[in-house]
């Protein structure tokens, strides 16, 4: 066996050539995301063979991830915030005009801008959520495109409660109220609220999702567990509440919050001229989509056989006739064609890493853990290629959330790290969602706990099975992966010989206190129910028991900690203290902050710095290969 060559962090972690392609309206041109001046920005290029591309933003500072077109293919738009603090406004392109700048459609200092919204049967004309007013509630606005002319159409009725516009003017309110139900209320012209329908709250720690209004206006798609534990599809009735199943899967959960989360397209799949929904994602270890209409299950069929991944991002022109597909893979990530459904034909348009070799890399296998109470942990296992997969130094990767839920995709951290010689385990341990409401409520409770105990089985599991020599592990992961890793680090400091904490909570508390205004009633049922109310001097005491601030002073292994100075949800302070402390004790700390970053990093040489540091110091204290 021969392992592949050392690949560079560079190779893993800059910029993709091309990447997040989608169709235009008229289906001619397409655009899509390339590097401008060390920048990811939006570029455009006709389909027909043999177009060159342009590129039509020039954001010199930070990256653009979110693009959009409009109905109108003279205009396209785009989100953009500052230095990773998450108050994305809403730009304009003129495509038309390519020496014209753009143009900042939601121009309210220190506000943002959520869930941009085309409004049907009305060209040019679209809604959004604006917080400008009052930094802790988000007011209801028209845009016109073509003019920029913005209009507040609603005012919030308070804190938490986000307005939505339905078929001829009326406004409805999604709200997560301070007695932890989810309220969907008709919001009149007075102020006065009727309520529509109202939903248990503690099964939706992160709001319900997809929330999406009809094409008519008349109703809602809502992901809803009523009666089961598998989040399944249903119609609101916006009129007389009644609710109507329009899909579901028998074994697998609609794949709503993990999208919510990661800010991508939604589970539905909707006709793009008259908004009717034609399809449904569902994810166990790989995805399942649901054709619900029988003109988009043929042409499913055939974008499925173009590649052996699992169909990702998805566009198509008005006709729905042309279409852009990109795939999820493990190995090949986000490949990229065009098809048309009218001739059959197809061709790849591009692969946006196509310096790296499939064969080089691991293949993500999925693997069921028992943990030692009996709960099934879903998990990936990723090993190295070329290598005996036995007694090898093993990296605990932990996602985010803890809502979320790691899936079968191309990893780059993962295969960076498998380059490198690491066996590499993802666990969906309790508490992760995306395998039913009983696997995400059993993390009640299970803060540095059960959550954690999962992980200890885990890592025992790769042990026993032979794979990861117990004397190097280490813990790694970002959010609430960071502060698993912490928790890893104090709570049990015999298991991990390394830890590395991005972004990561070490203070429940202070995490708690210092969320953004608007958060309101939504930390209700997720922070308070999962981990409790800082307010309630009985359950503080509790959280400052769960916190690793609480047991640094057990602490042996050595740490690597990242962190984002404008960081607007996990503040520089939770990493700061833990810093100051250690040091203090003479703890080995390596401590990295990026000025122009937030919640993550978005600007490659960030990542680059980020990953080379990652690289260096799991090679010094598990013996992993690494790069000079």
């Amino acid at each position: 066996m021969t392992a592949p060559p050392l690949i560079s962090v560079e190779d893993f972690f800059g910029p993709p050539i091309r990447s997040g392609a989608t169709i235009s309206p008229d289906g001619n041109t397409m655009a899509f995301l390339a590097p401008w001046k060390n920048r990811l920005n939006v570029w455009i290029e006709d389909l027909a063979p043999g177009s060159e591309p342009r590129c039509v933003t020039a954001d010199e500072t930070r990256s653009v991830h979110d693009f959009q077109w409009t109905d109108d293919p003279r205009w396209l738009l785009y989100m953009q915030d500052t230095g990773g603090d998450e108050n994305n406004h809403v730009f304009r392109v003129d495509l038309n005009d390519p020496d014209a700048a753009a143009v900042d459609l939601t121009p309210f200092p220190g506000s943002r801008a959520v869930a941009i919204e085309p409004v049907r049967g009305r060209e040019g004309v679209y809604t959004v959520l604006i917080n400008g007013r009052n930094i802790a509630e988000f007011d209801l606005y028209e845009i016109e495109i073509a003019t920029g002319e913005l209009t507040m159409i609603r005012q919030s009725p308070g804190v938490g409660r986000y307005p939505m516009l339905g078929s001829d003017g009326e406004v409805f309110v999604f709200a997560m109220t301070t007695a932890g139900t989810i309220d969907i209320t008709r919001l009149e012209e007075s102020g006065a609220e009727t309520t529509v329908a109202s939903f248990d709250g503690t099964d939706y720690p992160m709001g319900i999702s997809p929330m999406q209004i009809t094409a008519d206006g008349t109703g809602m798609w809502l992901g809803s567990n009523r009666g089961r534990d598998l989040d399944y599809l249903i119609r609101l009735d916006l009129e007389t509440g009644e609710e109507t199943v329009v899909d579901s899967h028998p074994t697998l959960e609609l794949d709503g919050v993990r999208r919510a989360v990661e800010q991508t397209a939604p589970p539905l799949i909707c006709d793009s001229a008259t908004g009717e929904l034609i399809g449904v994602r569902y994810l166990g270890e790989r995805q399942v989509i649901h054709a619900v209409k029988p003109g988009f299950a043929e042409i499913l069929k055939n974008l499925e056989q173009l590649f052996d991944g699992d169909i990702g991002a998805l566009s198509s022109d008005e006709s729905g006739q042309k279409w852009i597909v990109s795939f999820v893979h493990d190995r090949d990530p986000a490949v990229t064609y065009y098809y048309d459904h009218n001739t059959g034909s197809s061709r790849r348009l591009f692969r946006p890493y196509p310096h790296l070799d499939p064969g080089d890399m691991a293949p993500m296998v999925p693997v069921n853990i028992q943990s030692r109470d009996g709960l099934t942990l879903p998990s990936y296992l990723t090993l190295p290629v070329g290598v005996e997969p036995e007694n090898l130094p093993m990296v605990l990767v932990v996602h985010g959330g803890p809502w979320y839920r790691d899936s079968w995709n191309f990893d780059p951290i993962a295969q960076m790290l498998a380059n490198r010689g690491y066996a590499v385990l993802q666990v969906n341990f309790r508490g992760s969602v995306g395998y039913g409401t009983a696997h995400m409520n059993a993390g009640v409770g299970e803060f540095a706990g059960a959550m954690h105990n999962d992980l200890i089985d885990a890592v025992n599991w790769a042990v026993e099975a032979g794979y990861a020599d117990r004397e190097r592990v280490a813990i790694m992961g970002g959010s609430y992966g960071g502060y698993a890793a912490l928790v890893g680090a104090s709570f049990t400091p015999d298991t991990f010989a390394a830890a590395i904490d991005c972004v990561g909570i070490s203070d429940l508390s202070n995490f708690m206190r210092t969320q953004p205004a608007f958060i309101g009633p939504g930390i209700i049922n997720s922070w308070h129910r999962f981990v409790g109310d800082p307010t309630d001097p009985d359950q503080l005491a509790d959280m400052l028991a769960r916190s690793p601030i609480s047991k640094l002073d057990a602490i042996r292994a050595p740490l690597l900690i990242a962190q984002g100075a404008n960081d607007p949800r996990v503040v520089k302070a939770e990493s700061d203290n833990v810093v100051e402390r250690l040091r203090s004790r003479g703890v080995d700390v390596d401590y990295l902050v990026f000025d122009d970053e937030g919640h993550g990093f978005v600007n490659p040489e960030n990542s680059i710095r980020y990953y080379r540091e990652v690289e260096k110091f799991l090679a010094h204290h598990l013996g992993g290969r690494s790069l000079p």
